[in-house]
């Protein structure tokens, strides 16, 4: 057998090294030892098994996580991952763990990794932070694109604000958030538990990220793909051309008057570095400043914003608003989006079967969750930023919670005219049912916040 000189032997052996080095990709796991990576929080086993690095699970222990020794801020990364069915979870992006945040408790964003029959894998989730982002809840085609108990491809674009994901080639993710600007990765073992889990196990392998020339090799993303941004007061490119524009400019009142008034009120209503809070008063019903009102009206339409409610407060967003209806005491009339501390207002157990609670279509239908039935409603909590949306078209109204739809109804049917005339609204009209009317934030005693107030006519 003819023997390579050296020189052959060399290059063959180096030239597949150098191709892939010259084509950006960086090998965050080189396949034989775990030097790069540290483990923090919990006590889950980490370990080598062939070309992966396995995690598993281990009884008695909070969510753990092996994260890079090494901080990321924009970049691409790719890798595949198989996980036992019964366990979920997810990679850690733009990670930190810092001593002065809940003891060096990992927090950030998640890639999800969620082998339920939920299927939000590649959604993403901020661990120990705000909880669900970007739910796969409007993203069937996402949801079932996830291989259970076999290998997936996983691909996140994180470029300034922008973080977009991608499972076996289908996008499941557009997130425009900028909370956090760098950080580790981290691929969490989640706690357990069932005692009868220890020693489930995921897998990662082909762990690779890339750095430079981001945009030469980011893809085209997915048009049907709903963006969803945490910007605060501002509108990002993809919402402008979709036709959003801002309700609420961040900084004046202008767009606004007083629901009684030719004008906005002269106090009760802070604006203070781009919130928007009605002040803490009696409790009562438009008993202080009263609700304001946008000077425009509105038929079809996609209302989003974000409210952060203090202990036992009260409020609402309404929507097809009629302002001459009642000119005395109360708020203004019009079908609303309640906005309520559940746990601790009296309101939450009067009406019926819960129809007074937050996201409820108050006095109507309760909120439940209509994204994933049988799992409670998304609320993020007292003090607390809560992202609330509402969509009418054509009579068709839903009422979304935190990126979950949780009411749904059609303001023309029997069913709501029925509803109606056992509420207290029977004596007006029509109600709900009126062409257009104004939107309108509620005035009802408790300090209760808004900010990134923005709408599109349908």
């Amino acid at each position: 057998m003819r023997r390579l000189k050296p020189l052959v032997l060399f290059l063959i052996l180096f030239i597949p090294f150098q191709l892939q080095a010259q084509d950006g990709w960086q090998q965050l796991f080189n396949g034989e030892s775990l030097d790069g990576w540290t483990q923090l929080n919990g006590e889950a086993k980490y370990y080598i098994e062939g070309d992966a690095i396995v995690g598993e699970a281990v009884s008695g222990t909070p969510n753990s996580f092996l994260t890079t020794d090494k901080d990321y801020g924009d970049f691409i990364l790719e890798f595949e991952v198989k996980l036992d069915p019964r366990i979920n979870s997810g990679v850690q992006i733009r990670s930190n763990s810092n001593k002065d945040y809940m003891d060096g408790r990992v927090h950030g964003y998640q890639v999800e990794l969620d082998p339920s029959d939920r299927a939000w894998s590649a959604g993403i989730y901020d661990e120990a932070r705000r909880g669900w982002l970007y739910p796969l809840s409007d993203n069937k085609k996402a949801g079932a694109a996830f291989n259970n108990g076999k290998w997936n491809t996983i691909r996140v674009e994180a470029v300034g604000s922008q973080i977009y994901t991608w499972i076996n080639g289908v996008q499941a993710s557009r997130l425009v958030d900028d909370m956090t600007a760098s950080g580790f990765i981290g691929l969490q073992v989640h706690s357990i538990g069932d005692p009868s889990l220890e020693g489930a196990k995921i897998k990662w392998r082909d762990i690779k990220i890339r750095t430079e020339n981001l945009e030469e090799h980011r893809q085209a993303p997915d048009p049907q793909v709903k963006e969803i941004s945490y910007l605060k007061n501002e509108l990002t490119e993809w919402e402008q051309r979709h036709g959003w524009r801002l309700l609420w400019d961040g900084k004046t009142s202008e767009g606004w008057r007083g629901a009684k008034l030719d004008h906005f009120p002269e106090k009760g209503w802070e604006i203070n570095e781009g919130v928007l809070t009605v002040q803490e008063t009696d409790g009562g019903e438009a008993t202080g400043p009263g609700d304001i009102v946008t000077t425009d009206i509105y038929s079809d339409f996609e209302l989003e914003l974000e409210f952060k409610i203090t202990e036992g407060a009260n409020s609402g967003i309404k929507y097809f608003v009629d302002p001459e209806l009642n000119k005395g005491p109360g708020s203004a009339i019009g079908t609303e989006f309640q906005i309520l501390d559940d746990r601790r207002h009296p309101d939450a157990k009067r009406g019926v079967a819960g129809n007074r609670t937050v996201g409820s279509l108050y006095d109507l239908i309760s909120a439940k969750n209509l994204s994933v039935p049988g799992r409670g409603k998304p609320f993020n909590g007292v003090g607390n930023w809560n992202k609330a949306r509402i969509v009418s078209k054509d009579g068709h109204v839903e009422h979304w919670l935190n990126n979950q739809k949780v009411v749904e109804y059609d303001r023309f049917s029997q069913m709501f005219a029925s509803l109606v005339a056992y509420s207290k609204y029977q004596k007006w009209e029509s109600f709900g049912q009126w062409p257009q009317g104004h939107i309108l934030l509620q005035d009802h005693g408790n300090e209760v916040s808004f900010r990134s107030i923005k709408v599109r006519e349908l």
